[in-house]
């Protein structure tokens, strides 16, 4: 049985292939279209799935989308409705794209789908399960879990904000839920854009700007009580309400009303691109310490309802890694499983999985692990592609063995080149796990700066992940379980960690910037933390041979991962892409499976 999910129209549209209930592949139209976030119909995602299943699409039993669209246009007549008559304009620019696209959204689906092959729509359902019913179905199907919890926290779907789930076998139960216009994601998201960054893509950056406030200072407290005081009123079971008289989203287009909220707080808007200052960072702490309350009083209270010992995370707001970390520090759980697309793009795949276990009611088949299920589900390349990609460009190249290649790159990243990586299938969700990563040493003092300033053209601020060899996790980082997603930040070990000087929180952002803060300073963020991935060999046995190498060369299993793009950009899909980012960038080095490409031999 072969059935297709399919995820578009808001943001980060994706699609995603099951045959039996086994993950076949996945991926998100923006790595195609090359519009980053891309909210379109995923016609090349998933064309791509059905292709490397070698099927066609009339081969397909079911097609599933990610949420009820009938439901959301409710929500949406309800919302204007109360707020009426603020929010007429964009009630009357928005009304005619529902009723003539989204209303009518399953024969728009079925003609976007007839453009792509034939099929009869007579025999092939499509199903329309609930919005976090599908992020839901995302991370527990998946997990090696036979009973647990699941939390699920995002904007919106249809209406529900925040879910408290049962999964247990092949069943998922909604315990509790709370519901549109009080939502945690988009009191984030607010932040977000009061703060300079774009929503819906900016919220790493707020997480990573967080470490730069001062936790003790007067402004940081001052900051956190105005949003308890007047923002959000908070429940013991994790509970919350916002004063809606603050936000502005559920009637317009804008998260808020600039000037309200600068007297609230006592700054103005930061605009995009001008300079980060102190209490930038300190409100941008304060946000994500009411976040972290908040999550984790949630994750208590899904523990009280099932009685579970181990966690499941999806929506949008599981992406926030740090939550995530305090949430393992807690322990209240055993394990925390994290969906690796846990944002709108996984939708689809829970979609389809929502649709195998629980309207189709097949077994469920218990993984041991879960090898590829939520990573490396993305198109591969043969080495004639790849060869033919890089005599197009024009390119001196090399083509090294496995014995000869990692060695040689690890000593290459040893002697602090910057290295693309690019091999086997592309990752699916937003972070590079080690197939279109872009590389480097964490114990060089300057790496972070090059790699954020000269390659990724990004914040000088924004922190980098390490990759660890996982039998090697414990020596270097306070975590006890597996990370294979980073989807965990936690602190390096006191003894990798430098003393900070006294009036270390008082100095200007970039000043804390130069300062080592351990013996891998280009992977350690400003607290001391790290956004953790650990590997293991059965996960991707080409990238464990590298790290196992650079450990020969530099004594610790330890690499900065970051993804192979630039910033604005989506990740690099093909060879062609991977080429241009390294020629456009100050890169040293690029592997294209086994061919190695190095900028010093090339006539630029």
């Amino acid at each position: 049985m072969y059935i297709l999910g399919i995820s578009a129209y808001y943001h980060d549209a994706a699609a995603a292939l099951l045959k039996d209930g086994e993950i076949l592949a996945a991926a998100q139209e923006e790595r195609f279209s090359r519009i980053k976030h891309d909210p379109q119909f995923p016609a090349q995602a998933l064309s791509y799935c059905l292709k490397e299943a070698g099927i066609k699409l009339k081969e397909v039993d079911a097609l599933v989308f990610y949420d009820k669209p009938l439901l959301k246009f409710e929500r949406l007549l309800e919302t204007y409705y109360a707020y009426a008559p603020k929010g007429f304009r964009q009630f009357v620019k928005s009304m005619p794209i529902w009723v003539k696209e989204k209303l009518f959204l399953k024969s728009s689906l079925r003609k976007e789908l007839g453009a792509i092959g034939e099929y009869d729509p007579k025999s092939v359902p499509l199903l329309f399960p609930e919005h976090h019913l599908s992020h839901a179905a995302s991370a527990y199907y998946p997990s090696p879990f036979e009973d647990a919890a699941i939390l699920c926290v995002d904007g919106v779907g249809e209406w529900a904000t925040t879910s408290i789930m049962h999964g247990k076998g092949k069943a998922i139960e909604v315990k509790k839920q709370i519901s549109f216009p009080h939502s945690l994601g988009l009191l984030y998201s607010s932040f977000t854009y009061f703060l300079g960054f774009k929503v819906n893509s900016g919220e790493y950056k707020l997480m990573g700007l967080a470490p730069y406030g001062n936790p003790h200072s007067t402004q940081t407290q001052k900051f956190k009580q105005s949003i308890k005081d007047h923002l959000i009123d908070l429940f013991p079971d994790g509970s919350f309400r916002l004063n809606i008289s603050y936000f502005s989203y559920p009637y317009d287009l804008r998260m808020i009303q600039d000037k309200q909220w600068a007297n609230l707080f006592g700054i103005p808007k930061r605009e995009a691109e001008t300079p980060i200052l102190q209490e930038h960072c300190d409100l941008a702490r304060a946000i994500q310490e009411v976040t972290e309350e908040i999550i984790l009083l949630l994750a208590k209270e899904a523990k009280r309802l099932t009685g579970s010992n181990y966690l499941c995370l999806a929506g949008g707001v599981a992406l926030n890694c740090v939550a995530n970390g305090r949430l393992l520090e807690e322990n209240d759980f055993k394990e925390i499983y994290v969906q690796a697309a846990a944002g709108d793009a996984g939708g689809s795949l829970g979609a389809a999985l929502a649709a195998y276990y629980i309207h189709f009611e097949k077994e469920r088949r218990q993984p041991a692990q879960d090898v590829k299920k939520g990573t490396y589900l993305g198109p591969a390349y043969t080495s004639e592609e790849i060869r033919a990609a890089l005599e197009e460009a024009n390119l001196k190249f090399t083509e090294q063995a496995d014995e000869l290649l990692f060695p040689y790159i690890a000593n290459q990243l040893a002697s602090a080149k910057v290295v693309g990586w690019f091999q086997g299938n592309m990752e699916f969700g937003p972070r590079a796990l080690g197939n279109r990563s872009i590389l480097g040493d964490p114990g060089q003092a300057n790496m972070q700066r090059i790699v954020n300033l000269k390659i990724k053209n990004r914040e000088s601020f924004r922190p980098f992940a390490p990759v660890v060899l996982e039998e090697e996790l414990e020596a270097y980082f306070d975590l006890k379980q597996s990370s294979p997603y980073m989807s965990f930040v936690r602190k390096l070990k006191t003894d990798q960690l430098r003393q900070l000087p006294e009036n270390y929180h008082e100095l200007p952002l970039e000043e804390k910037l130069t300062f080592k803060r351990s013996a891998l300073p280009a992977i350690t963020h400003v607290d001391g933390s790290a956004r953790i991935q650990s590997l293991k060999k059965s996960d991707n046995p080409r990238f464990y041979a590298l790290l196992q190498a650079f450990k020969e060369e530099r004594g610790y299993g330890i690499l900065l991962n970051t993804s192979f793009n630039v910033r604005g950009e989506p990740i690099v899909c093909n060879p062609q892409e991977a080429i241009h980012c390294f020629l456009q960038t100050e890169m040293d080095v690029l592997v294209l499976e086994n061919f190695i490409i190095e900028k010093d031999s090339q006539k630029m």
